[in-house]
């Protein structure tokens, strides 16, 4: 086969192209010490590599969802350990009055005005904020879920938050649950809810159910909350909100407070001692609820743990798939520039003619 001057040159230029770019890509990889610098570089691992970046981002993400209900539940805690305080005060203060030994008359007045400033704090425990939100008024987080009487305003959403994948955890505890003892299993647990709507029927379907229990509060206040008149035996046995019992074992805590303090304004001894059951009632309800608090903070911990863990291997497996090797990298660049080198004085040796002899 005759070859011709044109396919030399031809050769000679694909050569010289071909130990540049491979120079130039040696020196990109130098530059940025990755190995895959676009898809074409590698196209399995370059796919392996952006898949372990939107996994990292979605972690990182679930992180900040973690650490912000993780404030909101340290808070919860803080509030209910304050409100336990104030329950072990009035359980103090009624196994005092409730005998004749170290009590009387004057004394439980006197108690009845501590007592009253303990309803008020309870309140106040409950119309606690975080930033803007309220913590307890389920999913209404912009208005008090309790008004001065003591009467619930809110509802019992679970306010849930997405901390992995298929994977959330409610950051909150109603306060009919806590404080009303609405809903509280027999088992005195306060529990989030089985399922988030996840769909636009899910979501319609929740709002009815949320329209009947507000409905339920409503009627459940008007039908609870009444005041009483003059105290006697037979009167004090209509209480301020009294406890509603049957399918639902919790503890109406300021139902409990008011009617200990009409008992200690009334001088009703058996209604004091009636209360000491009904405090350490209300105080086990606050602690099972701070088991619940806790709990979650530490399925937030264990997932914390898990996704920065995940991150980690992340970068480590993305790592090892495009970073470069500079020791290599740096000897392959020596290479190529010989190859380019000696490619550049043979073809001078082998595309001697000049421009003129190409014109002939």
């Amino acid at each position: 086969m005759r070859v011709t001057d044109k396919m030399g040159y031809n050769q000679v230029t694909q050569n010289l192209q071909k130990n540049r770019g491979e120079l130039s890509d040696l020196q990109n990889q130098a530059a940025t010490q990755k190995r895959i610098n676009k898809p074409s570089d590698d196209p399995v691992a370059s796919a392996r590599v952006l898949s372990n970046r939107t996994e990292d981002r979605s972690s990182q993400q679930f992180i900040k969802n973690i650490n912000s209900a993780r404030s909101f539940l340290e808070f919860t805690d803080v509030s209910l350990g304050e409100l336990s305080e104030v329950l072990m005060r009035m359980k103090e203060l009624a196994i005092q009055q409730a005998s004749d030994a170290g009590a009387s008359d004057q004394t439980r007045r006197v108690v009845a005005e501590e007592v009253q400033q303990a309803f008020n704090q309870i309140i106040q425990i409950g119309n606690r904020k975080l930033g803007e939100r309220f913590v307890f008024g389920g999913n209404r987080t912009t208005k008090s879920p309790f008004d001065g009487e003591g009467n619930y305003l809110g509802d019992d959403g679970d306010l849930k938050i997405h901390v992995n994948k298929d994977a959330y955890v409610a950051m909150n505890l109603p306060g009919d649950k806590v404080f009303l003892g609405q809903g509280v299993d027999n088992d005195g647990l306060i529990r989030p809810r089985a399922s988030t709507p996840k769909s636009a029927q899910e979501f319609i379907k929740f709002k009815e159910e949320e329209r009947m229990r507000d409905e339920h509060n409503q009627n459940f206040q008007t039908e609870s909350v009444r005041m009483r008149g003059p105290a006697t035996v037979h009167a004090a046995q209509e209480t301020f909100n009294s406890n509603v019992k049957g399918d639902k074992e919790g503890v109406n805590i300021l139902s409990t407070i008011k009617n200990f303090e009409i008992a200690l304004r009334t001088n009703e001894k058996s209604l004091i001692q009636d209360a000491i059951d009904d405090i350490d009632m209300a105080l086990t309800q606050v602690v099972h609820a701070r088991a619940q608090v806790g709990a979650r903070i530490q399925v937030l911990n264990h997932t914390n743990d898990s996704l920065t863990k995940n991150i980690q291997e992340n970068k480590v497996n993305s790592s090892q798939l495009e970073d470069a090797d500079i020791f290599q990298v740096v000897s392959d660049m020596a290479k190529t520039d010989s190859a380019l080198k000696a490619t550049l004085e043979t073809s001078g040796r082998i595309i001697q003619p000049s421009l003129l002899d190409f014109l002939k």
